[in-house]
C-alpha cells in the first residue's frame, strides 16, 4: 500500500484529502505543521513515504521551507530520496508555482480541490516514482552484471598474462614457483610499506593489486636472450653479462608496445616500470639506467628486494640455497646501497611472514 503524507494547518483540508485518497486505497499520514511533518519523516523508514502533499501557507514553517529542508538536509533527504512533493494552495499565481518547482516540488494543485484532478495527479506521480524506482533497480542489476563480466574478463586476461610470463620463465629450468612467490611477497611488502606515512598516499588497494599482477612480468624480457647465455652452467663472462642485462629493456619495450594499444592501463604501466628498473640499485650502480634513490620507481624498488631474496633462498646450478638468517644478513648489509632502507625495514618487520610464505610456495 502506498503511504501519502498530507500536511496542512487546516483540519478540513486534511479531512477532505484523507477521505478522497483513502477511497483510492492509499494509506494517509497527516501533519498540521512543517515541524510535525519532519518528525514523521525522521521516524519513518527509507522510502516509506511514497508521496507528500504540502500546503504552502502554514505558520512557523511554510511549505516552501519544508520542501527545501527535505531536499537539502541529509537526515530527511535519505528518508525521502525518491518521494515526490506536490504543493497545495489557494495561491495560484505564476510566481508561487515557479518557486515551488525551484524548491524541488514536482507539481502544484490549487484549492478548492477538484476531485478528479487530485486523484489523477497523485496517481501519475506515484506511477512515475515507481517506474523510476524500477529503472534504478534495473540499472543496479545491470551495473552488477557488467561488473561481474568485467571481472571475469580481467581474471582471464590476468591468467593469460601470468601463463605467458610463466612460459618465458620456463626456459630457465631452475625457476620453479618463482613467479608465485614473487607475487605474494610483493603484495605483503607493499601492504607493510603502506603503514609508513611516506607511502600511505601512494600505496592503496589498487596499487597492491597492480603490483601483485604486474610483478611476474619482471623477467619477461628473457625471451629475447639466447639459450647459450640464459642456460649457461656457470658464471657468465663480462660480455655475456652485458647481453643478459638487456632483458630489462627487452621486457619493458615489449610491454610498451602492449601499452600503445591499451593506454591508461595502470597494471601494464607498472609492469613496464618493474621490467625496466628492478635491477636498479639505491646507490645508482644498477642497470639499465643507473637510477639512484627515489629516482627508481617504488614498485621496482619493492620488486628488487623480493627478487634478490628469492634468488638467495633458491638453489641454483652455481649455488646452494641460503638459510633464512644468511638471507636477512645479506639484505641488511645492502640497505642503503642496493636496497631502499625503508623497504628493508619493512622486510625485516615481516621477515617471519615472508619466510613462512616462501616455505609454503617452495619448489
Amino acid at each position: 500500500m502506498e503511504n501519502i503524507l498530507v500536511i496542512d494547518d487546516q483540519e478540513i483540508n486534511i479531512k477532505v484529502l484523507r477521505i478522497l485518497l483513502e477511497k483510492e486505497g492509499y494509506n494517509i499520514l497527516t501533519a498540521i505543521s512543517g515541524e510535525d511533518a519532519l518528525k514523521i519523516i525522521e521516524n519513518s523508514c527509507e522510502n516509506y513515504i511514497s508521496l507528500i502533499l504540502a500546503d504552502i501557507n502554514m505558520p512557523n514553517m511554510s511549505g516552501f521551507e519544508l520542501c527545501e529542508i527535505i531536499k537539502t538536509n541529509e537526515k530527511y533527504q535519505n528518508k525521502c530520496k525518491n518521494t515526490p512533493i506536490i504543493f497545495i494552495s489557494a495561491l495560484a499565481n505564476i510566481t508561487n508555482i515557479i518557486e515551488g518547482f525551484e524548491k524541488g516540488a514536482v507539481d502544484y494543485i490549487t484549492k478548492p480541490f477538484n476531485t478528479k484532478e487530485v486523484i489523477l495527479r497523485v496517481k501519475n506521480h506515484l506511477k512515475i516514482r515507481n517506474l523510476q524506482a524500477e529503472l534504478a533497480t534495473y540499472n543496479e542489476k545491470l551495473e552488477e552484471k557488467v561488473k561481474e563480466q568485467i571481472e571475469k574478463i580481467e581474471q582471464t586476461q590476468m591468467a593469460t598474462i601470468f601463463s605467458l610470463a610463466k612460459l618465458a620463465q620456463s626456459r630457465d629450468d631452475d625457476t620453479g614457483k618463482h613467479l608465485e612467490r614473487v607475487q605474494t611477497l610483493c603484495k605483503y611488502l607493499s601492504e607493510e610499506l603502506a603503514k609508513n606515512s611516506k607511502y600511505s598516499h601512494i600505496i592503496n588497494k589498487e596499487y597492491i593489486n597492480n603490483i601483485f599482477h604486474a610483478s611476474p612480468l619482471h623477467d619477461i624480457g628473457k625471451v629475447g636472450i639466447s639459450d647459450l647465455i640464459l642456460l649457461k652452467k656457470g658464471k657468465l663472462t663480462q660480455e655475456e653479462f652485458e647481453v643478459m642485462k638487456t632483458h630489462s629493456e627487452i621486457g619493458a619495450k615489449t610491454l610498451e608496445e602492449v601499452n600503445e594499444n591499451y593506454k591508461g592501463n595502470a597494471f601494464i604501466e607498472m609492469g613496464i616500470l618493474i621490467a625496466r628498473h628492478h635491477h636498479e640499485k639505491w646507490d645508482g650502480s644498477g642497470y639499465p639506467c643507473g637510477l639512484k634513490g627515489n629516482e627508481i620507481p617504488l614498485c621496482a624498488r619493492i620488486m628488487s628486494i623480493v627478487d634478490v631474496y628469492d634468488a638467495l633462498k633458491s638453489k641454483r646450478v652455481y649455488k646452494e640455497a641460503f638459510e633464512q638468517e644468511k638471507c636477512i644478513e645479506i639484505i641488511k648489509e645492502n640497505s642503503g646501497t642496493q636496497f631502499d632502507p625503508d623497504i628493508v625495514e619493512c622486510f625485516l618487520n615481516i621477515s617471519d611472514k615472508i619466510y613462512k610464505t616462501w616455505l609454503e610456495l617452495q619448489d
